[in-house]
């Protein structure tokens, strides 16, 4: 796309942003010296305690014998875990995002009545106002998927008779609209961009009331609608490992900020999704499929596990890739031992491969799963154990499954609304205190000079 003046950075921008880099810089030291938590986190990774909450655990720790103690990972959602959630719903036949949604909203796990009853709620629920894929989304289409989610959220807040109500029974009908539209907001954005951007055919296909989140999310993104159990299923395990994480991550985190403001729906979620669209937060998985395809090309042998060695060994020394010194994947800032995520998911994610023709790729998966965490032990400093995290198999089952890229992020975030819509309710149920951060300011007084001197 022609840069228009709009976005053109100028020679005196560029001067004055040296300015801003020199007004910005504190001494990392002063940090340690004060106390202070960067990023809300210790030197060990460890985060601040800012709030209480009922609707998730994240468990990576135990005390044995009166030693904090790294163990493997656990979720829980409501009590429950997800290990668990995931287990049971081959065995009763039917998808779990929705479940795990009413868990999350409702403190419990619903009986057979309540998950129909709720499953219609959401089915009336899955639609966008009138013409507004055309006035709305099809409208000055964005290169990036999260900005085009976002605006389209901003803009239901002008289809809302009741806004700016922030009554609970309000708010829940606002969440529940939202968690339902999400994935049209998403695949109808991306079928734009696709026509706009790509030249290839505009398809809109409506959802089909009976199918589940993800049965209508392959049911609307491909041309022909068609998908197997396998995929639908894969793809429903996704979204439920994705839609909730203790609270601490920084969406999450985001909704409650905003929330305790007293502002509306529509502005909290918008917030998450700004929040979600940082590469630090919701990029993870698309960093993954690049490394590998990296590797791919630069590795010969996807079996030489020498070869597969030093070119992660080049990752960490900044000589492959992007030369950042990560192993994407790799490492979470809760989990040390293992993200269960990651080790519900791999089960399922060798079923597809095997399903897609993938084995080769899975192999390799595993290998640079089981070296990864050797060589950073020996590369690097680390204050606890190093394991894969989820986002280390789920763009690999999005590549599977045909996902366009561009289509990532917003998944998360069609996972992510089920939680953040909780956090949104359980704040507004609380003592309604706006959160106020401090901040310890380091730079000396001055005094005031007219312009003339100085």
């Amino acid at each position: 796309m022609r840069e228009s003046s709009y976005s053109k950075v100028t020679p005196k921008i560029e001067e004055l942003t040296k300015l801003t880099e020199t007004a910005a810089f504190v001494e990392p030291e002063l940090y340690t010296e004060y106390g202070v938590k960067r990023g809300l986190r210790d030197n060990n990774g460890k985060g601040v305690l800012v709030g209480i909450t009922n609707i998730s655990e994240v468990t990576s720790k135990k005390i044995i014998n009166g030693k904090e103690t790294p163990v493997d990972g656990e979720l829980y959602f409501r009590g429950y875990s997800v290990q668990d959630l995931i287990k049971g719903h081959p065995e009763s036949n039917h998808f779990g995002f929705e479940e795990a949604t009413y868990l999350l909203l409702f403190g419990d796990l619903p009986d057979e009545k309540e998950l129909k009853d709720f499953c219609k709620i959401l089915s009336d629920y899955r639609s966008l106002p009138k013409n507004f894929v055309r006035d709305i989304i099809m409208k000055r289409p964005s290169e990036n998927m999260m900005n085009t989610l976002a605006r389209s959220v901003l803009t239901l807040y002008s289809y809302d008779n009741a806004a700016d109500d922030t009554s609970r029974p309000n708010v829940l009908r606002q969440c529940l609209q939202l968690i339902a539209m999400f994935p049209l907001l998403s695949v109808y954005g991306y079928q734009t961009y696709r026509h706009y951007y790509l030249n290839d055919s505009l398809i809109i296909h409506p959802p089909k009331k009976e199918y589940s989140t993800a049965e209508n999310i392959l049911y609307c993104l491909r041309d022909d609608k068609k998908f197997t159990k396998l995929e639908a299923e894969l793809l429903d395990i996704a979204l439920i490992l994705h839609m909730e994480h203790g609270g601490g991550n920084n969406s999450t985190f985001t909704t409650r900020l905003v929330s305790s403001t007293g502002t509306d729906t529509y502005s909290a979620i918008a917030a998450a999704l700004g929040s979600l669209k940082g590469p630090r937060h919701g990029g993870a998985n698309l960093k993954v499929i690049e490394m590998l395809d990296d590797l791919k090309k630069q590795v010969k042998d996807w079996e030489d596990e020498d070869a597969v060695r030093e070119y992660l060994r080049k990752l960490l020394h900044k000589e492959a890739f992007d030369r950042k010194g990560l192993i994407y994947g790799m490492g979470h800032a809760v989990y040390s031992l293992s993200d269960p995520r990651a080790v519900v998911f791999k089960k399922f994610v060798e079923q597809l491969s095997v399903e897609k023709g993938y084995q080769k790729e899975f192999a390799l998966y595993s290998m640079v799963e089981r070296l990864a965490p050797e060589l950073i032990a020996e590369e690097r400093k680390i204050y606890k154990g190093v394991s894969p995290n989820v986002d280390f198999y789920s763009g690999f089952v999005y590549q599977m499954l045909k996902l366009p890229v561009e289509l990532y992020t917003p998944i998360f975030a069609i996972a992510r609304i089920a939680g953040w819509s909780a956090h949104r309710m359980e704040e507004l149920c609380r003592d309604n205190r706006i959160m106020r951060p401090a901040y310890m300011t380091v730079h000396p007084h001055r005094e005031y000079k007219l312009i003339e001197e100085r």
